[in-house]
């Protein structure tokens, strides 16, 4: 049996799914669209399992966006997959006047409807009590009290949904179709076999947003309303109208509301005065800003140090205890180095994301996006970009999808356009380790340390580039339609520490499994190119190293010869023919090969540095990722490969560069179209190498 949740946004319906299933949830897509899809599996009772699926939040059935419209594709479809055999409707209870509107037209569909009041405890903040057992007389369908964030009232829900899965109810609200309606509804009601006649008008109101029609069928179908004359707005207008009298008239009998002179200003209020404050509201978030990069080098810098020479020593173990071979090499230079590359960016990630978690769970993420919102618009973006362009500092993946929500597709677009240029945490990695490489670990005014400095500067770059090109593709790009944005403030409330540590989990695992995975075959694979050549060509390389050092030392030989056979295999010869095109930017051949095997994903970038340079030299007093890096030099000029300049232009490179395929893909799918992909590469290609030759000229 299936069971769906909906809700307006911010109603809390998101947590039920969570209590309800626990960590027994699957994330996909729905058909044909890119809108998240959460389907968990619920067990009521010894004899009973569901499945639940959390449907996007939405306001009504008349969608105005793409997410919206999944709803309404699903619960006017009933030969689609995802048709439940029940809806439980969460409800915010301080604001249920809003929330019944959706509650009475989910049951016009004559779909069986639990109504499930949620945040009552918010309600009585402001003084709004709701007599539940009377509203559930009132509608005749089971009205139930929960609490979806503290898990109280799960287990009388199960049973209130066993009972009506087995017994379903469906209120009856007032007639919204008119009199002069009726006999078109009746025509669609015989052409389509629908038994349900508010079904049918919407058939007749929405038909271009009902993809599963047929092109025939939705011919039909405006060819019916032309005939008939009938008018969608005015019967969507009406309908509300409507509504909103009988919610009123029902609410009025249920709802006591405590006069305002008693009612005390909320803590949530008190404290917005101050965070969405037009100055001290930019300068606390700044501050938060600060204190999240700081952690990441601070706190999370004794972990990784502990990781990293450890993984130094486990490669010296292992070389002493196997034989010499090329196995052997395959292990510790190839598979051991591509693995610290990812393991030693754990805690900076987990550090991360613990403290996004911390903004969201808090609710102060959601004062964050009406701060930016202000901020933006002076920029031509839709107040919509602010969640998108604040979600890609985690991913640019979900951020993009995440612009769905914006209607306007010229905004939307612009949107998608410019939000990779905000610095994901798969940049973080790159970050750290050339910061820490050429920024001391110095602190200004005793408390302002430069590389946590230097790290929010980083992302302060990206995010005012994306405003700079979303204002410059505005420009180009007119649209006559306004933008609005609108967003629910939730309540400030303690962070639920089981939430925040199953995400820092979540996310943990995935950019180990997930980069991880890229990683470490991009290792392997680097390893093969740069141990093999073509013919003998490693062989001569290596007497020619040889004969021209007979006097050096037998360490600096080993060196030299590593070196020798490296720019002599295929990755040096591929390294070698890019050269030129990147040594501007102060880059050499090697710099170049991770530069390419980055484009798979950011993260190897650290990796592939790590592989290359393990193969490269003789690494037994350079365990370390940021040692190795650090002791480089130019085999010409004997200088230090990573200088102040090159690792300034590698930092400005990445902050601008699109090298990411999954990005690449997800703005394709998005877009239905090579097009748009391909101008976000080419712009954001040549500003990276714009931008990082300018910086290098400048410092060299």
């Amino acid at each position: 049996m299936k069971v769906a949740l909906i809700g307006n946004p911010n109603s809390g319906k998101s947590s039920l799914f969570n209590q309800l299933t626990g960590l027994r949830q699957k994330i996909g897509n729905f058909p044909g669209v890119t809108v998240d899809k959460k389907i968990g599996f619920c067990r009521l009772n010894n004899q009973t399992e569901i499945e639940i699926i959390d449907l996007p939040g939405t306001y009504s059935i008349y969608p105005n966006s793409l997410d919206e419209q999944v709803v309404l594709e699903i619960l006017a479809n009933p030969a689609n997959k995802d048709y439940p055999d029940l809806i439980v409707v969460v409800a915010d209870a301080s604001n249920l006047k809003r929330n019944m509107l959706l509650f009475e037209q989910v049951n016009d569909l004559g779909i069986p409807t639990i109504l499930a009041l949620n945040m009552l405890d918010a309600a009585n903040e402001v003084g709004v009590s709701v007599d539940s057992v009377k509203l559930e007389k009132l509608l005749g369908v089971s009205v139930v009290e929960i609490n979806a964030r503290e898990g109280i009232g799960m287990q009388g829900l199960k049973m209130v949904i066993a009972r009506n899965l087995e017994s379903p109810k469906v209120h009856l609200n007032p007639a919204v179709i008119d009199e002069k309606d009726k006999a078109i509804v009746s025509q669609v009601t015989e052409k389509f076999g629908i038994k349900n006649e508010y079904l049918a008008a919407q058939y007749l109101a929405q038909t271009p947003k009902l993809s599963f029609l047929s092109f025939d069928q939705q011919k039909d179908l405006q060819a019916l309303v032309e005939k008939s004359g009938f008018d969608a707005d005015r019967f969507q207008s009406d309908e509300v109208i409507n509504r909103y009298a009988d919610i009123a008239h029902n609410l009025d009998q249920v709802i006591s509301i405590q006069k305002e002179e008693k009612i005390k200003e909320t803590f949530s209020t008190r404290l917005d005065k101050i965070l969405l404050h037009k100055f001290w509201g930019y300068f606390i978030f700044l501050t938060i800003l600060f204190v999240i990069f700081q952690s990441v080098f601070t706190l999370a810098s004794y972990p990784m140090d502990w990781i990293d020479e450890n993984m130094g020593a486990l490669t010296d173990w292992l070389k002493a205890i196997l034989p010499e071979s090329k196995l052997t090499d395959l292990l510790t230079d190839g598979l051991i180095a591509g693995i610290g590359g990812v393991v030693i960016f754990i805690p900076q990630i987990a550090f991360l994301f613990a403290f996004i978690s911390l903004l969201e769970e808090s609710g102060y993420m959601a004062r964050v996006v009406v701060l930016m919102d202000k901020l933006i618009r002076k920029f031509g973006l839709s107040g919509k970009s602010v969640v998108p362009l604040i979600s890609s500092m985690a991913c640019a993946v979900p951020a993009i999808m995440s612009a769905r929500t914006i209607g306007n597709w010229k905004d939307r677009l612009i949107t998608i356009m410019v939000t990779p240029l905000m610095s994901c945490s798969a940049r973080l990695p790159i970050y750290t380790i050339l910061i820490a490489l050429v920024i001391p670990q110095n602190t200004v005014f005793g408390i302002f340390g430069l590389q946590g400095l230097a790290l929010m500067s980083l992302y302060l770059l990206g995010f005012f580039s994306a405003l700079i090109a979303g204002w410059l593709m505005k420009r180009f790009m007119k649209s006559k339609e306004r933008s609005y944005f609108v967003m629910e403030l939730p309540t400030y409330k303690m962070p639920r520490w089981s939430q925040v540590g199953f995400t820092i989990f979540e996310k943990a695992k995935t950019f180990v499994f997930e980069a991880g995975k890229v990683i470490i075959a991009i290792s392997i694979v680097l390893w093969v190119l740069s141990t093999y050549g073509p013919g003998d060509s490693l062989d001569k390389a290596e007497a020619r190293v040889i004969a021209e050092n007979p006097e050096a030392e037998q360490t600096d030989l080993d060196n030299k010869i590593a070196g020798a056979r490296l720019q002599s295999s295929y990755a040096g010869m591929f390294g070698k023919v890019i050269e030129p095109v990147i040594k501007p930017l102060g880059y050499d051949w090697k710099i170049g090969i991770a530069l390419i095997a980055s484009f798979a994903a950011r993260e190897v970038f650290v990796g592939t540095m790590s592989t290359i340079y393990s193969i490269g030299g003789d690494n037994a007093d350079e365990n370390t990722i940021k040692a190795r890096l650090r002791n480089e030099k130019n085999p010409v000029t004997g200088e230090q490969v990573f200088s102040v300049a090159t690792s300034y232009s590698l930092l400005i490179f990445y902050v601008f560069a699109m090298m990411c395929m999954s990005t690449i893909a997800v703005v394709y799918r998005e877009t239905k179209s090579w097009k748009w992909p391909m101008i976000q590469l080419v712009y954001m290609s040549v500003l990276a190498y714009v931008s990082a030759l300018v910086v290098y000229q400048l410092l060299k």
